[in-house]
C-alpha cells in the first residue's frame, strides 16, 4: 500500500484543512490472504478540539470502505509540534457479510496450553502464599481471563519483552481486544512489571486457583495498576508544619554536639597544661592542633572540587543541566527552582550517576557551593512526585547548611583522638610525662563520646530534611514511598545479572556514599523485601514494627548515620496527619498492633542480652578486678589467667545463646523472618528457607565467601564460615560459591536482625543432594576452650 496516496486521499476526504496526517502501514505476515495494519496519528492545532468519537466512526467507516485489505486501524492524536500523542485508539473494522453458515463450518477456538507459559525465574513464586495485589493489577489479569482463546496467543509471546522493555513492543498487528488490554501496560514501572508477571505466572499454572485469589480482591478505581497511591497530597505548598516529636531539634544538637566536642578539647588541653612541670613541650601539641586546624579548614574549601574529581573517578559522575534533569523529572526543576529563588541560594551543580541503584547525596562547602548528585535508578524507580521530594530533601541539607557544622564537629572529634595519640606516645619518664599519659583513656572516652554525638547529629539532619521536603512539597507521602522505593530497587539492582565491573561499581557507590546519601543502603533489605512482594503500605508497614518496638533497634540505630526507616515513614506519617492527607504507609496502625506485641519477651531479657553481646570484654574486666589481689601479691601467671578465662567463658556464654539446636527448624519465608518484632542480633532464631542462591553476598568481590539467597517473599545474606577460618572462607569463595549460583535448594540457619538482616548458615542443600556445611560455633567454641586451657596453665605455671 502507498502511504502517501492513502495520506492524501484520506485527508480529501476529510475535508479539514486544520488536519494534517501521517499515515504508516504495515503487511499482516500470519494472514492468508493480503492483509495491513495502519496507523494514523492526527496532527492537530493545539486549540482545536476535536469530537473523537465522530471522527473515529468516520475512519471505521471510511476505511473499511476504500481499503477492504486493511484489517487493524490505530488512530492517534497530538498537537502540532508534539512529540507525543495525548489520545489514541484502536478501531474495529466493519467486517464483510458473514458466508453462509449452513456452507461453512465454524471452528471453536483451539485449547491453549496455558502451563507452557512462566514469566519468573523462581517456579516457587508459582505455589506459594503470596500478599494480594493491588486492586487494578488483580483486574488486569481478570480482563486477561475473559480474552478468547485467540486474542490470549497474540498477547502471550509479547509478555517476555513487555517485561524487559515494554516500550518496545508494539501492539500495531494485534486485534482490537488484544491491543486494548495490552497497550496500558506499557506505562507500568519496574515494580509494577514484576508484580504482574508473577501473578500472570500463577495464572497460567493454575487458572482457577489465582482467579478464587484475585476475585476477592476489592477493585481500586483511579489508581495505576500495581502502584501506590499518588493522590494524597495537600492542595498549597510551604504549609509550615510542626517536626515530629523523636526527631530533636537541629538548632539544639548541633549547639550541644559542638558544645560539648570544644568542651572536651579544652578540658584536655587544661589537663595537659596543668600537669606540665618542665621537659614536655607543650607547644609541639598546640602547633599539631593548628596544623589539624588549617588542614582541615583547606580541605573545607577545597572539598567540593575534590569531591567533584573523585565522583567523576569512582562513579563516573556526569554534571548536566537543569533541562535534563527537567527531561526526567518536570516536579523536580520546579522545587529546585523555587527553593533557590526563596532562599537566594545560588543553583547548586547537578550530578548524574549512569547506575541503575537508586540513591542521591549533596555535598559541599556553604550553600553557594553544594552539588546534589543522583544516580540514574532514581528516575527509573521513582515517580515524578517522588523523585521531587528527594530533591527537596537534599536541599534541606544545603539550607541547614548541614556541610559547615558536621566539618566542624568531626575536626573536633579528630581533635580528640590526636591528643589521645599524642598522650599516649609520649616516652619520657619524668613525672609531667607520667601524669600526661594517664589522661590518654581521658581523650580515647572523649573521641568514643565524640563519634557518638556526631552519628546523632547525622541522624537528626536526616529528620530534619526530611521535614523540609514534606513542607516543600506539601507530599510527605510521597517521600515516604521515595524511601521505600529506594530500598526495593537497591534489592532488585542487587539481583539483576551483570558483569564483574558493573558489580564492582554498584558496590562502590552504595558503600562510598552510605554516609552522604538519602538512604543507608545496608538497611535497604527488609523495606525493600516487602515492597517488592506487595505494594501495599499495609504489608510494607509490617516490617516497621521492629524499628518502633524492638530495642535492638535503639541499640542498633546509635551507631547509624541515618535514622531506621519505620522512624522516618513515622515522621512523615504525622506531617501527612497535619495536611489533612490519608497517611500511606498508616504508621498509627502499626503503632497500634504494637501495643498488643509481648513487652516480657521485648525487654524483659534486653539488658542481660547486651552484657552477653559484650561477654568477652566483659568477663576479662571481671578477671582483671578478681586479678588485682593476684597481681598485688606478685602472682602475675594468675592475674593474667584470670583475665584470659573471664574472656573464655565469656566466649562460651555467648556461644551457647547464639546458636540454639537447629532440630526441627520451622519453615518461614523471608518476609515472615523480617517481620519479626523479637527479632535480635544475639539470640539467632532457627529457621530453614527454601529458594535459589542468586549471587556473592559481597557483590563485586570474586573470592566472597557469603551469598544471597532468594526465595518467594524476598532476599536475604547468608553468612558463610569455614572450619578452617579465613582461609577456609577465601577458598570457599573462590573454588565452590561460583557453582552455587543459581542453584535452588534449602537453607538451615539462624536468622538475625540488626539494621540490616541476615541469617548465619549452617547448611544448604540443592535438588541434587549437595551438601554445603557451615560451621559458625565452631571457632568460638575453639577459642573459648583453647583460652580456658592457657588460663589453667597460665596459674599453675606461672
Amino acid at each position: 500500500m502507498n502511504e502517501l496516496q492513502i495520506t492524501q486521499w484520506l485527508e480529501q476526504a476529510l475535508q479539514n484543512p486544520h488536519l494534517k496526517l501521517q499515515v504508516k502501514t504495515q503487511p499482516i505476515r500470519d494472514s492468508e490472504s493480503e492483509a495491513y495494519a495502519v496507523v494514523v496519528m492526527i496532527n492537530r492545532p493545539a486549540d482545536l478540539i476535536l469530537d473523537y468519537e465522530e471522527l473515529t466512526s468516520w475512519f471505521q467507516i471510511t476505511v473499511s470502505t476504500h481499503y477492504p485489505q486493511v484489517k487493524r486501524l490505530a488512530l492517534y492524536s497530538r498537537p502540532i509540534g508534539q512529540h507525543a500523542a495525548d489520545w489514541k485508539t484502536q478501531v474495529k473494522l466493519q467486517q464483510p457479510p458473514a458466508p453462509d453458515p449452513v456452507a461453512v463450518k465454524v471452528e471453536p477456538d483451539e485449547p491453549l496450553d496455558l502451563s507452557r507459559f512462566c514469566f519468573t525465574d523462581n517456579r516457587l513464586l508459582l505455589t506459594t502464599d503470596l500478599p494480594k495485589p493491588p486492586g487494578l493489577l488483580c483486574q488486569a489479569i481478570l480482563a486477561f481471563h475473559r480474552l478468547t482463546a485467540e486474542q490470549k496467543r497474540e498477547i502471550l509471546p509479547l509478555l517476555p519483552t513487555l517485561f524487559e522493555n515494554p516500550t518496545s513492543v508494539s501492539t500495531v498487528m494485534l486485534s482490537v481486544e488484544a491491543a486494548l488490554w495490552l497497550e496500558p501496560l506499557k506505562t507500568l514501572n519496574q515494580h509494577q512489571l514484576r508484580l504482574l508477571s508473577i501473578w500472570l505466572s500463577r495464572y497460567c499454572f493454575n487458572p482457577s486457583t489465582t482467579l478464587t485469589e484475585l476475585e476477592s480482591v476489592p477493585p481500586t478505581p483511579n489508581r495505576t495498576t500495581g502502584q501506590l497511591k499518588r493522590s494524597h497530597r495537600a492542595p498549597q505548598m510551604g504549609i509550615s508544619l510542626t517536626l515530629a516529636s523523636f526527631a530533636g531539634n537541629l538548632t539544639a544538637a548541633s549547639a550541644v554536639t559542638v558544645g560539648l566536642l570544644l568542651g572536651m578539647v579544652f578540658v584536655l588541653s587544661l589537663a595537659i597544661i596543668a600537669s606540665l612541670e618542665g621537659g614536655f613541650s607543650f607547644a609541639y601539641l598546640i602547633f599539631a592542633i593548628l596544623i589539624t586546624l588549617a588542614f582541615n579548614g583547606l580541605i573545607f574549601f577545597l572539598s567540593p572540587f575534590l569531591m567533584d574529581l573523585t565522583q567523576g573517578w569512582l562513579y563516573g559522575t556526569e554534571w548536566v543541566s537543569l533541562a535534563e534533569i527537567k527531561r526526567r523529572s518536570p516536579e523536580a526543576v520546579e522545587v529546585i527552582e523555587r527553593v533557590c529563588q526563596k532562599h537566594k541560594l545560588k543553583q547548586p551543580k547537578l550530578g548524574l550517576i549512569r547506575d541503575q541503584n537508586p540513591t542521591a547525596f549533596t555535598y559541599g562547602s556553604l550553600p553557594d557551593t553544594a552539588r546534589i548528585v543522583v544516580s540514574e535508578g532514581l528516575f527509573t524507580y521513582l515517580e515524578d512526585e517522588e523523585v521531587a521530594t528527594v530533591y527537596a530533601h537534599e536541599l534541606g541539607h544545603v539550607i541547614h547548611w548541614d556541610f559547615a557544622v558536621m566539618t566542624l564537629a568531626s575536626t573536633l572529634v579528630q581533635i580528640t583522638y590526636l591528643i589521645y595519640s599524642y598522650v599516649r606516645d609520649v616516652r619520657e619518664n619524668s613525672k609531667a610525662a607520667k601524669n600526661i599519659r594517664s589522661l590518654a583513656f581521658i581523650a580515647y572516652i572523649f573521641y568514643v563520646a565524640g563519634s557518638y554525638l556526631l552519628l546523632y547529629l547525622s541522624r537528626v539532619r536526616e529528620y530534619f530534611a526530611d521535614h523540609f521536603a514534606a513542607e516543600v512539597t506539601g507530599n510527605p507521602n510521597a517521600l515516604s514511598r521515595a524511601l521505600v522505593k529506594i530500598a526495593y530497587g537497591i534489592v532488585e539492582e542487587g539481583e539483576r545479572e551483570q558483569d564483574e565491573e558493573a558489580l564492582q561499581r554498584s558496590s562502590r557507590l552504595l558503600e562510598g556514599t552510605r554516609a552522604l546519601g538519602i538512604y543507608d543502603a545496608k538497611a535497604a533489605t527488609t523495606a525493600g523485601t516487602a515492597y517488592r512482594v506487595t505494594a501495599d503500605p499495609g504489608q510494607v508497614g509490617k516490617v516497621f514494627l521492629w524499628d518502633l518496638f524492638n530495642p535492638w533497634a535503639w541499640w542498633m540505630e546509635l551507631n547509624s548515620t541515618h535514622p531506621l526507616t519505620g522512624k522516618r515513614v513515622r515522621a512523615l506519617g504525622t506531617y501527612a496527619e497535619q495536611l489533612d492527607l490519608p497517611v500511606e504507609f498508616d504508621m498509627a496502625t502499626v503503632a497500634a498492633q504494637g501495643k498488643h506485641l509481648n513487652r516480657q519477651q521485648l525487654y524483659g531479657g534486653f539488658v542481660l542480652d547486651v552484657v552477653l553481646l559484650n561477654a568477652v570484654w566483659l568477663g576479662m574486666i571481671l578477671g582483671t578486678l578478681l586479678g588485682i589481689p593476684a597481681l598485688m601479691a606478685d602472682r602475675f601467671g594468675i592475674f593474667v589467667g584470670l583475665i584470659v578465662m573471664g574472656g573464655s567463658v565469656g566466649q562460651l556464654l555467648k556461644m551457647t545463646v547464639m546458636y540454639p539446636s537447629l532440630n526441627n527448624p520451622p519453615a518461614l519465608n523471608v518476609l515472615k523472618a523480617m517481620s519479626n518484632p523479637y527479632a535480635s542480633p544475639l539470640r539467632g532464631l532457627p529457621m530453614q528457607l527454601k529458594g535459589q542462591v542468586i549471587g556473592r553476598g559481597d557483590a563485586g568481590y570474586r573470592f566472597g565467601s557469603d551469598l544471597k539467597f532468594q526465595d518467594e517473599s524476598g532476599m536475604i545474606f547468608l553468612r558463610y564460615a569455614s572450619r578452617f577460618g579465613p582461609l577456609g572462607n577465601f577458598l570457599f569463595g573462590a573454588n565452590q560459591v561460583q557453582g552455587l549460583i543459581g542453584e535452588q535448594g534449602s537453607a538451615v540457619g539462624w536468622f538475625r536482625r540488626g539494621v540490616a538482616s541476615w541469617m548465619d548458615l549452617a547448611r544448604f542443600q540443592n535438588h541434587q543432594g549437595q551438601v554445603v556445611t557451615s560451621h559458625h560455633p565452631f571457632w568460638q567454641l575453639v577459642w573459648g576452650v583453647i583460652g580456658g586451657v592457657v588460663a589453667v596453665g597460665l596459674m599453675v605455671l606461672l
